[in-house]
C-alpha cells in the first residue's frame, strides 16, 4: 500500500468513525447512562466487530452482495427495524437509580454483531475495501485495510463514550436524562435518513 493510499484510508477511517452514526450515538447514550467502565465492552465490540466485518467483506462477501441483490435489500430492512427498536429502548431507558437490576449496556458480542445491521458501518466497510485495498494485494490487502480501520476507529468511538460520561454530570435530574435519551433516540432514527432517502439503494 502506497503512502498516498494509506493516508487517504486513514483520513476516511477517521472522518467516517468520528462523525455521528448509530454506533457513536449509542456509545454516548451508554456512557451517560452507565459510565465509561461499563461501556468499555460495548466500545471494543464496535471497533473489533467492525474490523472483522471489514475483513470478511474484503475477502469476498462484497461480491456476494453484487451477485444476490435482494440479500442486501433484506439486510437493509432488518437493519432499519432493529435500529428503530434500539431507538425505542434508548428513549425509554430509566435513570440509573430507577433502572431495573438487569439493566446493562450492550455486551462485547452484542456490539460486534450489531455491526451487521448498522447501515453506516456496512457502507464504511464496503467503501474502504473497494476503494483502498490494493488491487494486487490479495487477502493481505483486505487484512491491511481492516487493521488500519480498526486502529483509527478505537480512539474515535472512545471519544463518544467519554463524551457521554462528561455529559452525565449535567444529567443529575430524571427529567434531563429523559430528555437526553429521547434526543439520542431521535438522532438514532435520523441516522437512517440517508438510507431511506436513497430508496434503499446499495450504491
Amino acid at each position: 500500500m502506497t503512502f498516498e493510499l494509506l493516508s487517504a484510508l486513514v483520513l476516511f477511517a477517521f472522518a467516517s468513525s468520528i462523525t455521528p452514526g448509530p454506533n457513536n450515538i449509542m456509545l454516548m447514550a451508554s456512557g451517560a447512562n452507565f459510565g465509561l467502565r461499563r461501556t468499555l465492552p460495548h466500545m471494543f465490540g464496535v471497533s473489533i466487530g467492525h474490523s472483522a466485518m471489514t475483513l470478511i467483506l474484503g475477502l469476498g462477501l462484497v461480491q456476494v452482495f453484487d451477485l444476490i441483490p435482494w440479500l442486501r435489500m433484506a439486510l437493509t430492512l432488518v437493519s432499519v427495524a432493529y435500529l428503530l427498536w434500539l431507538a425505542w429502548k434508548v428513549a425509554n431507558a430509566a435513570p440509573p437509580a430507577d433502572a431495573p437490576e438487569d439493566a446493562r449496556p450492550l455486551t462485547f458480542l452484542q456490539a460486534a454483531c450489531f455491526q451487521w445491521v448498522n447501515p453506516k458501518a456496512i457502507y464504511m466497510s464496503i467503501y474502504a475495501q473497494t476503494t483502498f485495498a490494493p488491487p494486487d494485494g490479495g487477502w493481505l490487502g483486505a487484512v491491511a485495510v481492516a487493521v488500519i480501520f480498526g486502529m483509527v476507529n478505537i480512539p474515535s468511538v472512545a471519544t463518544w463514550a467519554w463524551g457521554g460520561v462528561q455529559v452525565r454530570r449535567w444529567l443529575d435530574g430524571p427529567g434531563r436524562l429523559r430528555a437526553f435519551n429521547w434526543t439520542m433516540a431521535g438522532l438514532l432514527v435520523l441516522s437512517l435518513y440517508p438510507l431511506v432517502a436513497s430508496g434503499f439503494s446499495p450504491d
